[in-house]
């Protein structure tokens, strides 16, 4: 399965931390559709290893919506 990361073009290209935990989620659209601004969304590096991440769901500002996201219930 991949993992997708936030690359934040403000921050000279880094991946967007948490805590020092790099920021990933499993779905490219659902990041896409949450988040917006100058970033990009990349597929996380398979050497970075999971302790060295967080998933976004567990993210505090995050860990009120649902996963897997319905579009619908955003309008």
């Amino acid at each position: 399965m991949s993992r997708y990361a936030i690359q934040d073009a403000n921050l000279g290209g880094d991946l967007a931390t948490w805590n020092g935990r790099v920021i990933v989620h499993d779905s490219r659209g659902e990041l896409e559709f949450l988040l917006t601004g100058d970033i990009r969304i990349v597929e996380c590096p398979r050497s970075l290893p999971p302790e060295q991440t967080i998933e976004l769901r567990f993210h505090p500002h995050f860990a009120h919506h649902q996963f897997p996201i319905r579009r619908e219930a955003y309008q």
